[in-house]
């Protein structure tokens, strides 16, 4: 799949994949990403709900041919 394309990656989830897919999208180590939001939500904000609109409108990759 095109790094150009965000979309959730069937192997290498966590939770949803968002990480992962925003990881893979712009060529960041998906840990990284990780770290970055578990950190973000330890400060007040809507960090959680953020993640759930993203688990729910970045689409599941598609399988290959």
């Amino acid at each position: 799949m095109s790094t150009n394309t965000l979309s959730r990656p069937r192997q290498g989830r966590i939770i949803g994949g968002v990480c992962a897919g925003i990881a893979r999208r712009f060529g960041w180590s998906p840990t990284v990403v990780r770290v970055v939001t578990v950190a973000s939500i330890l400060i007040p904000g809507p960090q959680v709900l953020a993640y759930v609109i993203c688990w729910v409108a970045i689409p599941n990759e598609r399988p290959a041919a």
